[in-house]
């Protein structure tokens, strides 16, 4: 079994993925701020629910409580972009506005940093327990 076959680093990686296209979206709306008619984009939430147990890895789990979860989650469609209602629009029928823009980039940029942590400490972690040094 590849490192990138364990379901938290390709939750990680997916995630890290979504990130950058949310950045793209981000980043084309602060593009067109003064488009007349341009109608700002949001990317559809990430959820870790949604990517992991996408995979079934040969174990099967066993209820023996009717509180129980039988079977996996099922995988929700991948990244849409949806055009967000926005309160303000401009005369020209824009509805960009740069400091909302801005502050989704920081935390975008933000969450993309929290899991290239988690995914590199991930890797360091395995490292330490196969005994190499990294």
């Amino acid at each position: 079994m590849a490192i990138s076959d364990i379901p938290l680093f390709q939750a990680l990686k997916s995630k890290m993925q979504w990130h950058q296209v949310r950045q793209g979206v981000l980043a084309e709306n602060v593009a067109n701020a003064d488009s007349p008619r341009y109608r700002a984009k949001e990317v559809e939430p990430y959820s870790f629910e949604d990517h992991i147990g996408r995979q079934s890895f040969g174990l099967q789990t066993v209820v023996t409580n009717q509180g129980h979860v039988t079977g996996m989650m099922q995988a929700a469609p991948g990244a849409e972009v949806d055009k967000k209602d926005m309160f303000e629009v401009t005369p020209n029928g824009n509805n960009v506005v740069l400091e909302e823009q801005m502050m989704k980039v920081t935390q975008n940029q933000m969450d993309f940093q929290a899991a290239t942590t988690l995914y590199s400490r991930g890797l360091g972690l395995i490292r330490t327990a196969l005994g190499r040094s990294g």
